[in-house]
């Protein structure tokens, strides 16, 4: 079988290294239009949960990853001055240019040679192969291409978010969130190495406008990003890849195939980074696709169960994405609550959390949350 992957992140590398394993006599080739070590943002997080779906299906990849990962089992919420700690969240994270050199280090051992800075100008420059499974992002070259058959809808939320890192070390995933004279501000803040850290920040659009966003340059944002969360960062600067400010793009589409044609990860959906889902559901994608062309006679069929199996899972965790990017669509309005009615409304957000699951995840914070109910 000859294989053309577009896209070389998390997805597009994992599939081909898992066929490639798997199938030693398919021909891949992975396009990859950036160079080799260029890469988006800083930081990319799992839950625990997510690093067990891996696991489960190649432990030597986890262990390959896990040793670089920083971890930790709570989250930090930060108020008017205040924290609260809610216990029993389970998180780890890595720098996403070092995850992408450890897939691509697989699928190269694997026996597939990706090549970068290589543009794939149409879907017309890919015929011969007898399967093309497009990785390749929020812009994706094959979906615009054929937008009505794959029925796509690309929306985005109002809110505006620029992605830093930074040199200060926190301690657990973290959310700050401060009011200034313009506007509302939150930062999600998660270390993902010994000395390097995520810092998102982001704001509605009411506050983008106040601070004049749009006329200002990546360094004049940084700088008032830096100003803003001047304690939160004591005295690191904020560092720059790419940093602009965007819209957070939904992406959906219907049909998940096309003739030989499939979607995965971003290309064919998004996950607000609210939840943490993106490179799982991507890495999820590429393992489902697997499985699913493996057990069918015919491509035609494998893609026809890709999308029957896989559709209704990720359409459920993207269901709870958006619950969760409304709440932040509106932070500004929930700062008003006091710092425990605050919490709670933050952790019960996505609508997956009730109060039952919530005692038996999250002991401490569950105790500490009905105290103050108890007291008010």
């Amino acid at each position: 079988m000859r294989i053309a992957v577009l896209g070389g992140g998390p997805g597009g590398l994992y599939f081909a290294y898992l066929w490639k394993k798997r199938h030693p006599a398919a021909a891949i080739d992975l396009f990859e239009q950036n160079a080799e070590g260029a890469t988006f943002g800083f930081g990319v997080v799992f839950s625990d949960q997510a690093l067990e779906f891996l696991r489960a299906d190649d432990p030597d990849t986890v262990q390959a990853i896990a040793p670089r990962m920083e971890s930790w089992n709570n989250i930090t919420l930060n108020l008017r001055g205040e924290s609260v700690e809610i216990d029993g969240v389970g998180f780890s994270s890595i720098g996403r240019l070092e995850l992408l050199t450890i897939l691509q280090q697989r699928v190269r051992l694997a026996g597939v040679a990706p090549r970068y800075d290589t543009a794939i100008g149409s879907v017309e420059a890919l015929q011969g192969y007898d399967l093309i499974v497009a990785a390749d992002g929020l812009n994706s070259l094959v979906r615009r291409s054929f937008e009505r058959e794959f029925c796509a809808s690309v929306t985005h939320s109002t809110n505006r978010f620029a992605w830093y890192g930074t040199g200060k070390r926190f301690a657990t995933l973290s959310q700050t969130f401060v009011r200034t004279e313009r506007g509302a501000f939150n930062a999600h803040h998660y270390r993902y190495s010994p000395d390097m850290s995520t810092f998102l920040v982001e704001c509605d659009a009411a506050t983008w406008q106040a601070y004049g966003f749009e006329h200002k340059s990546i360094e004049q944002s940084k700088a008032i990003c830096e100003q803003i969360f001047a304690a939160t960062l004591e005295g690191h600067p904020l560092l720059s890849n790419k940093s602009v400010w965007r819209n957070f793009p939904w992406i959906w589409n219907e049909r998940w195939s096309h003739r030989n044609m499939v979607l995965i990860g971003d290309a064919l959906h998004s996950a607000h980074f609210s939840i943490g889902s993106g490179t799982r559901l991507a890495i999820e994608d590429a393992i489902a696709l697997t499985k699913a062309l493996e057990a069918e006679a015919n491509i035609p069929a494998g893609l026809a169960r890709y999308e029957n199996e896989r559709k209704p899972v990720v359409k459920k965790l993207v269901t709870a994405a958006r619950t969760s990017a409304d709440w932040y669509e509106h932070f500004p309005e929930h700062m008003k609550l006091d710092l425990m009615d605050f919490a709670y409304s933050y952790i019960t957000r996505s609508g997956r959390i009730d109060d039952a699951r919530l005692r038996a995840m999250s002991p401490a914070f569950m105790a500490r949350y009905e105290a103050s109910r108890t007291r008010s």
